[in-house]
């Protein structure tokens, strides 16, 4: 009782002020992270992992042309075009159009302050895998913002409005386009080098905007349900659904229990089970994210 009152205490809302200044924060800092994995790691290596950070990285190389020049240079032009031609999705967002051009300009501004600093490595395979964990961990912490940005990202926002593709073929096509320009460019070797990359970042984001708190989702059949029930809110402290069910044999009605709990919490509830019904069918999955009372705040 006392966990749930806590939770209760620790999920008061932000005001409307408050979560926007937190999600300005949250737009500046990942695109500070962003910036700075891109000059220490991708850059140096010549790994261009898609996107315009991508573009610049090859640009770079073959004319020496500064990358937070040809980042600006792309992403205003396309930041704009997404006004223009997305209409709803920035226009009628203000709050979500201005976070991202925030990200939009302040990203190549952190690019360009950082510009100096040194390598991290000169392995192409570290710095793919460590330059990838740092791009989805800035960009996972800017997407958990509800912004972007900006980029190919709206580029392929575009095509995909206008060709009936999908939003995730399109993006595809936009950073495959990339890789095989870094192909032509550095070489065969340094392309399967960016889709080291690009894989990285895709999971690092991924992990970002679930977190790392898996729970577990239990289902519990058994005709003891209501001793279960109990047992679940009174000795393991977590609440509990009950479901309508019916055996696909018998077509008799099966009350089915359904309880999420932490992962270190799943030996207690077994326990439970085992003690009140041992012939209960109980089945255990992961929950990558739980939102609600006594998990991650909304």
């Amino acid at each position: 009782m006392m966990k749930r009152i806590q939770n209760r205490r620790d999920q008061e809302p932000l005001t409307p002020v408050q979560r926007t200044i937190f999600e300005f924060a949250h737009v500046f800092a990942g695109s500070a992270i962003v910036a700075v994995a891109f000059n220490i790691f991708l850059l140096p290596n010549q790994i261009a992992s898609g996107g315009v950070a991508g573009i610049s990285t090859i640009i770079y190389n073959v004319f020496y042309f500064e990358p937070a020049y040809t980042q600006w240079a792309l992403n205003v032009p396309l930041f704009i075009a997404g006004v223009l031609l997305l209409g709803g999705s920035l226009r009628g967002s203000i709050l979500y159009g201005t976070k991202t051009l925030a990200g939009t300009l302040f990203l190549p501004f952190v690019v360009y302050l950082t510009r100096h600093l040194e390598p991290a490595t000169m392995d192409p395979l570290l710095a793919a895998i460590f330059g990838g964990i740092g791009v989805g961990l800035g960009l996972g912490i800017v997407f958990r913002s509800n912004s972007s940005t900006g980029g190919t990202d709206l580029a392929a926002q575009i095509i995909n409005k206008y060709t009936g593709l999908t939003l995730g073929v399109c993006v595809f096509i936009m950073d495959g386009l990339v890789v095989a320009m870094s192909a032509a460019v550095f070489g065969f070797e340094f392309a399967l080098y960016a889709l080291i990359g690009l894989f990285t970042t895709g999971k690092t984001i991924d992990m970002v905007q679930v977190g790392f708190g898996y729970s577990k989702m239990v289902i519990i059949i058994s005709k003891y349900e209501e001793e279960l029930k109990q047992g679940l809110l009174t000795k393991v402290d977590r609440g509990v659904t009950k479901l309508a069910g019916y055996g696909g044999y018998t077509n008799h009605e099966r009350p089915v229990l359904m309880c999420v709990v932490s992962r270190n919490e799943v030996t207690k509830l077994k326990r439970l089970v085992q003690t009140i019904d041992p012939e209960a069918f109980v089945v255990v999955s992961n929950a990558s994210e739980v939102l609600g009372e006594g998990f991650k705040k909304k």
